[in-house]
């Protein structure tokens, strides 16, 4: 059950990465608007995880 649902997950992104990729070159307004909500998406989770990283934690530089 699990590898069908990461399954369907993953044939989501793929064809949200192919609009993105098609509204660029011109494609019809349903792939501009599949386009749209994909990029939206991507900025939400790039989002949540720069917001989920603490900043009381040690960094990787030594002095």
């Amino acid at each position: 059950m699990a590898v069908a649902v990461l399954s369907g997950i993953l044939v989501l992104v793929v064809g949200g990465c192919v609009c993105v990729v098609w509204a660029a070159r011109g494609g019809p307004r349903w792939v501009r608007g599949v386009a749209a909500v994909t990029l939206a998406v991507g900025e939400l989770v790039r989002g949540a995880k720069s917001s989920g990283r603490s900043s009381g934690g040690q960094d990787d530089s030594s002095d």
